[in-house]
């Protein structure tokens, strides 16, 4: 079986799960009657009438928990009074049980409703709070071609930390793509110190080296304020460039993040990994000079940089998604087109069930009578996938 065979099996066995839980209490209520019917007296069916109530419970509305309850009631009330016994004592203890468990069952419902109601008004808060939070580039910045997207994710969690920032600067358009460790509105405030951090800094530090030391200071500023790391979700993995005004090149420093990929024009890759391996900002496990590295970047070419919510995101199967394999060899207009296809793409590698929020930023040097783009940028949320 292929990948998308298997996609496609997982998905319909998702469904066809969900199907069977649907109808669980229905055939709870069925076997119930024909287990009674087919067995002796002495012997009852009232722990499968007690159940179908209590399974409706976490996943039905209200209304369909009370209608099952009362089915199961009515059920056990026409089998004792067809056997005429419902004045004796076991057929009465037996019409209680249920009674009881239904009445439980409606109590557990909407425990659970409101359980999913307040999870839901956190996650519209924090998609909200990341939404002002999250700068929208322009399309034109510095003379590149800038698009951007973020996805959160399709499990049920909060929003993440992912970030991304560029800014048109004296020494030349300098970016930023980060995550930051944890979820929610922590992390979203984790996100805000960041970007102002970096904004702040891309515009009165010399060097690259120096925007990323403010950021690691700003982070554990920040920290100290707060009392501590944790408070601030502990570290962030982050990818800083900088591409200098009329120049053919791009610096980068790699502060433990996913490795950035150069696309050229003519379809060729290559991975930026940088020559020495750096510790995310804000892990406290010693000091080390940053150490920019320098790649050619030709008209025409598109720099991509992206979350793990890219790199690690699984198929049906567990592989992980691998940009670099993906987009070897394939040649997009701009940088907008580039990432519509690769958002398109992951969507299909991971059946639209990723568990991880997604951030793309990618920045293309126009080659000679390349048109301008417009760029939007996306949140797309749970009902979006």
């Amino acid at each position: 079986m292929g990948k998308w065979d298997s996609r496609r099996a997982g998905a319909g066995g998702g469904i066809g799960a969900r199907r069977f839980v649907r109808a669980l209490p229905a055939l709870m209520i069925a076997g119930g009657i024909v287990f009674d019917l087919v067995t002796p007296s002495a012997v009852t069916a009232v722990p499968l009438f007690a159940a179908a109530p209590l399974i409706a419970a976490p996943f039905f509305s209200l209304a369909s928990t009370v209608r099952t309850g009362v089915a199961a009631v009515l059920a056990v009330l026409v089998i004792r009074l067809s056997a005429g016994v419902i004045t004796d004592v076991v057929p009465i203890t037996d019409l209680l049980t249920v009674i009881t468990v239904s009445v439980l069952a409606l109590a557990i419902n909407g425990v659970v409703r409101r359980s999913n109601e307040q999870l839901a008004s956190a996650r519209v808060i924090a998609e909200t709070a990341m939404r002002a939070v999250l700068p929208t580039p322009d399309d034109r910045i510095g003379g590149l071609l800038v698009a951007a997207r973020y996805e959160a994710a399709q499990a049920d969690e909060f929003v993440g930390g992912d970030l991304y920032a560029v800014a048109d600067t004296p020494y030349g358009v300098r970016l930023v793509v980060g995550d930051v460790r944890g979820k929610g509105l922590d992390a979203v405030e984790a996100v805000a110190v960041m970007i102002g951090a970096f904004r702040e800094a891309a515009e009165q530090e010399l060097s690259l080296e120096g925007v990323a030391q403010r950021l690691e200071r700003a982070l554990a500023r920040e920290g100290s304020r707060r009392g501590g790391l944790d408070s601030m979700e502990g570290f962030v993995t982050a990818v800083l460039a900088e591409i200098p005004a009329g120049s053919g090149t791009v610096r980068i420093v790699n502060r433990g993040h996913p490795e950035p990929i150069l696309l050229h024009a003519d379809g060729a890759l290559e991975v930026l990994a940088p020559t020495v391996p750096a510790l995310p900002i804000g892990m406290d496990l010693g000091a080390w000079p940053d150490r920019s590295d320098e790649w050619e970047l030709p008209a025409g070419s598109t720099l991509l940089a992206f979350t793990d919510g890219l790199s690690e995101a699984r198929d049906a199967d567990g592989a992980f998604y691998d940009p670099a394999a993906r987009l070897r060899g394939r040649i997009f207009p701009g940088p907008d087109e580039l990432l519509s296809a690769l958002t398109d793409d992951v969507r299909l590698h991971t059946g639209g069930h990723s568990t991880d929020d997604l951030a793309l930023l990618a920045v293309g040097r126009p080659a000679r009578g390349q048109p301008e783009r417009r760029t939007t940028v996306k949140i797309v949320g749970r009902a979006d996938g």
